[in-house]
């Protein structure tokens, strides 16, 4: 079969932006996916929403007709904050067509133009998700910025806040103090960290131990030189902490030269987006000839949504120094 070449037009991309909208703006948070199933995400946050937890007490106690409790509910409110995101990006349709499939196809007549700028649009929109995904952590908002590293805060950079004021510590029970982590002392380390955290947190059916990769392998290499011959070391990789068959060890590329380990479940990890409003948009316009600019809003930000002991535990060793 005759090999057939492709030439992209501006009109194709910019039918295929408008139809596929939805699908296109879905596609950065696709890109987020080995951190995202980790996490939760929630959608239809524009600008701000008040998330939190809900404190206080309540008892039976003998029965009484004149015993009455005063004891308050109290809202521990935090702000999970979305930032509106902007990207134009000129480029040649035809070149990022021949990076992804070569400079022809050999799939003939049946293979469609619209199939082909769909993907060429989902390739870009993709791009977008593994850039935010790679700056999960340690993104800090710059309003002047121009990456995505600048877009919003991320998770260390909120946790060093939360930090420096006196939000997380040993005396609220959601902070511990450790080593730097080698092949030697691994094991005991994050045997510690299960150890400190609170009853109510370990008790989940589901904990996170969010790690940088080193972090795995020197547990494992721990692990093998501790545990030797004995008969339940089985697997070389491991994924749990022992005595805690509860906490997964979460590692990530994402965290690396992290200065924290978080220990939390699923749904206090948020990561705030809209998809649901105007604001949002893919569009292709034309920039000049062979030329197109790629042009995509969108908004983006992470939160915990509790900074209670009975959530989240935090271990560093001086909140700077990468782990």
């Amino acid at each position: 079969m005759a090999q057939v070449s492709v030439n992209i037009t501006s009109e194709d991309l910019q039918k295929s932006a408008r139809k596929y909208r939805k699908e296109l703006l879905q596609m950065p948070v696709l890109g987020l996916s080995r951190s995202l199933q980790h996490m939760t995400l929630r959608p239809g946050i524009r600008y701000a929403e008040t998330v939190g937890e809900l404190s206080g007490d309540m008892q039976f106690g003998p029965y009484s007709e004149t015993r009455e409790d005063n004891s308050e509910v109290v809202i521990n409110p935090r702000t999970l904050y979305t930032y509106f995101g902007s990207v134009v990006r000129n480029f040649s349709p035809n070149k990022i067509y021949q990076s992804m499939w070569g400079s022809d196809i050999t799939k003939g007549e049946a293979l469609k133009n619209t199939e082909i700028t769909r993907k060429v649009l989902a390739y870009l929109t993709a791009q977008l998700g593994k850039n935010l995904n790679m700056v999960l952590w340690n993104a800090v908002r710059n309003d002047s910025g121009e990456t995505s590293k600048d877009l919003f805060n991320g998770f260390d950079t909120i946790t060093k806040k939360e930090l420096d004021g006196k939000k997380l510590s040993e005396e609220l029970g959601n902070y511990k103090v450790i080593e730097a982590i080698t092949k030697e002392n691994a094991v005991d380390t994050l045997k510690a960290v299960c150890m400190a955290a609170d009853d109510m947190l370990t008790e989940e059916s589901s904990v996170k131990l969010f790690v940088p990769k080193h972090v795995l392998f020197d547990y494992c290499e721990d692990y093998k030189s501790t545990t030797g011959a004995i008969p339940y070391n089985r697997e070389y990789k491991q994924y749990y902490v022992e005595g805690f068959d509860n906490v997964n060890i979460v590692p990530l590329a994402n965290k690396k030269n992290s200065p924290f380990i978080h220990m939390t479940v699923k749904r206090n990890m948020l990561v705030g987006v809209n998809q649901t409003g105007e604001e949002e948009n893919v569009e292709v316009a034309r920039f000049k000839a062979f030329v197109l600019q790629f042009i995509a809003t969108m908004f983006f930000g992470v939160e915990f949504e509790s900074l209670s002991k009975e959530r989240l535990l935090v271990a560093s060793i001086d909140g700077t120094t990468p782990i």
